[in-house]
């Protein structure tokens, strides 16, 4: 009989075949699971260290003023015009085109007497550009704050000329240079600039008025060896109010008399920090951008981090409205319960920051708190 030769070369079933592309199957799902999660990983690392660099930058900068609040002023700080023909209270977080960026933007009351610039002044609720929502903020909405700080400018070199008043309405101040080789000329950058905030002392009194123009005269040189400033009336801040009964460069102005050296003459700055919304306009719907921004006296502001979302400051204050004193800790609005701003100890500073890359539309949401110590504010021998 003859039988047919039986194939040596047996191949897979199907049964096989499905089996081992089953297994394949499940092996690359899991690596491409693998792939998926390191990638995922990366991009959490990069979106939280783009949170905390934005949130750090901001942050530094801001306790760098605070902890500067009040360095230079008198104790207590500084009536600003007020009483019998005054035109107004003053304003902060303003620049020279008119344009406010808080909502409430004129100086408080100290006690009876009002328009007072203090160290420190609080802006509780008053953190957002024209009032605006941030819809990335946390719900229910968080609260956001501003702030504004005021020190005296020690790096910029007016102490080195002798500051007189030319008239006595105080609107023109003389300076001439008194040491050789001359101080830094008055205009360079960095320098004195119309929007500029000045602290003058002399006979007994002290104020400050908004610098509306600066003349300089000198060697020709890289340094000035005289100038003029102006404090011209209804300036943008409403500081220049020679009118008024208290709180006008007009009264130094008397009180010293025209043509003397005044006692001292310094640059102010008055630092207010807020948020400011945009909407992008690439497309419809586009999401907020989202800025901290720095607003130093009549001066254009400029951002300082982006994508911060919310801005929370409390304050430990010495309460003088009850005897002993106590301390009211993390007060968030010191001056909506009758506390005086000059009996701030510390400053509480919360920053919640949003990664700026937002890939599948899952930002990361961080939180970064610190305080500062208001070395320069009333000082208390305990805490």
């Amino acid at each position: 009989m003859n039988m047919a030769e039986r194939n040596q070369f047996q191949g897979f079933t199907l049964l096989e075949l499905m089996v081992s592309m089953a297994l394949g199957l499940l092996v690359m799902a899991a690596l491409a699971s693998l792939f998926k999660m390191g990638m995922n990983s990366t991009i959490l690392v990069e979106q939280r260290t783009q949170a905390q660099e934005e949130m750090r930058v901001g942050v530094d900068l801001m306790v760098k003023d605070l902890s500067l609040a009040g360095a230079g002023l008198p104790s207590g700080g500084v009536q600003l015009p007020t009483g019998t023909g005054n035109n107004g209270l003053s304003k902060f977080g303003c620049d020279q085109s008119g344009t406010c960026h808080v909502v409430n933007y004129t100086y408080p009351a100290n006690g009876a007497s009002t328009n007072y610039m203090y160290g420190i002044v609080p802006g509780y609720e008053n953190g957002v550009e024209g009032g605006a929502s941030i819809t990335a903020a946390p719900s229910p909405p968080a609260i956001n704050d501003s702030v504004t700080v005021v020190y005296a400018d020690y790096n910029f070199p007016l102490s080195q000329y002798n500051a007189q008043f030319t008239n006595a309405n105080g609107t023109t101040v003389s300076l001439a240079a008194s040491a050789t080789p001359y101080p830094p000329l008055i205009t360079a950058a960095g320098g004195l600039q119309q929007g500029d905030i000045i602290m003058i002392t002399g006979g007994g009194k002290t104020a400050v008025g908004e610098l509306t123009n600066l003349a300089s005269s000198g060697n020709g040189g890289t340094n000035t060896a005289a100038g003029t400033l102006t404090f011209a009336n209804l300036d943008p801040l409403n500081l220049n109010q020679s009118g008024a009964q208290l709180g006008s460069l007009a009264q130094v102005a008397v009180a010293t008399g025209v043509n003397t050296n005044v006692a001292s003459i310094a640059r102010l700055y008055v630092v207010t920090y807020y948020l400011s919304t945009a909407a992008t306009a690439a497309y419809a719907g586009a999401p907020q951008t989202v800025r901290l921004m720095r607003q130093v006296n009549g001066l254009t502001p400029v951002p300082v981090a982006d994508n911060i979302i919310n801005l929370q400051f409390a304050y430990d204050t010495y309460n003088s409205t009850v005897t002993p004193a106590v301390l009211d800790a993390n007060q968030a609005n010191p001056i909506g319960v009758g506390e005086s701003p000059n009996n701030i100890q510390k400053i509480n500073l919360v920053v919640m920051g949003q990664s700026i890359n937002n890939w599948g539309n899952k930002s990361q949401n961080l939180y970064l708190a610190t305080d500062v110590s208001a070395s320069n504010m009333a000082f208390r021998n305990s805490y």
